[in-house]
């Protein structure tokens, strides 16, 4: 009973398979693609693979790299399913004022991050931080309510609007300092800060919203880079979306 989980977000595509589709399922085995190289995976890393019993999914990207993924499951007999955004889903209710329009991403790594900390102990409001193309920025209460989010842009799109902006900034990355002497380190503490202190905000706003310090959170491909900048303890988890979608998983399709 092997479960494929698929996560195609603005740059990449990441998928895992797993031995069954629940929450602690032992992982198989896992990789990723750009959408660019999506074409290739029925006759790449997916060619050896056990036939999975089931899929779900969630994609940012858009209906047509969506088609072409299914386009590359067609070597299996397995319905393609998406997570669509809903008002309630696996004990997380949503406070978007129009549920359906939060990005599934967002969606799937909120239902991970609340059963994440659950398993850990007792309820607590939740900090969640994707850092990837773009950042967001959520918050949930104690009883697993989305309260809501913020979205900036990840350090590439900072740097790129700075340079198309900006004569003069086409720059190497720099490393993160407290007092930037150069430009390079300039531009790239500039972007880490940003996003630092967007988190911080926003742990502010709950700690006064619900009266307690939150648990926080970060997954993304980016996320190693800004942990360390953080001015919270946060909890680093690699596959929160793959977390979220065993979650959703197990309620969906049953034992």
């Amino acid at each position: 009973m092997t479960f494929l989980a698929i996560d195609v977000g603005n740059t990449r595509l990441k998928w895992a398979l797993y031995d069954a589709h629940r929450p602690g399922a032992a992982l198989l085995a896992h990789g990723a693609e750009f959408l660019d190289h999506i074409d290739r995976l029925a006759e790449g890393s997916w060619a050896q693979l056990p036939v999975p019993s089931r899929m779900l999914g969630c994609v940012v990207a858009g209906d047509a790299v969506k088609r072409r993924v299914q386009d590359q499951m067609e070597l299996w007999d397995v319905p393609a399913q998406w997570v669509v955004s809903s008002a309630q889903e696996a004990g997380v209710t949503n406070g978007y004022d129009y549920p359906s329009r939060l990005g599934s991403d967002r969606w799937v790594a909120m239902i991970g991050a609340r059963h994440h900390v659950l398993a850990q102990g007792p309820a607590r409001p939740i900090v969640v931080v994707m850092v990837g193309t773009a950042v967001t920025v959520e918050c949930l209460d104690a009883d697993g309510r989305f309260l809501g989010g913020l979205i900036l842009p990840g350090h590439g799109i900072m740097l790129r609007a700075l340079e198309a902006g900006t004569a003069g900034l086409h720059v190497p990355t720099g490393e993160v300092r407290l007092f930037p002497t150069n430009t390079s380190d300039a531009l790239t503490s500039g972007g880490t800060y940003a996003i630092a202190g967007a988190v911080e905000r926003m742990v502010q706003h709950v700690i006064a919203h619900c009266g307690a310090e939150p648990a926080c959170v970060m997954t993304g491909g980016a996320g190693w880079k800004m942990a360390p900048s953080m001015t919270r303890p946060f909890e680093l988890v690699d596959n929160l979306i793959f977390e979220g979608l065993l979650e959703i998983a197990a309620r969906r399709f049953g034992p």
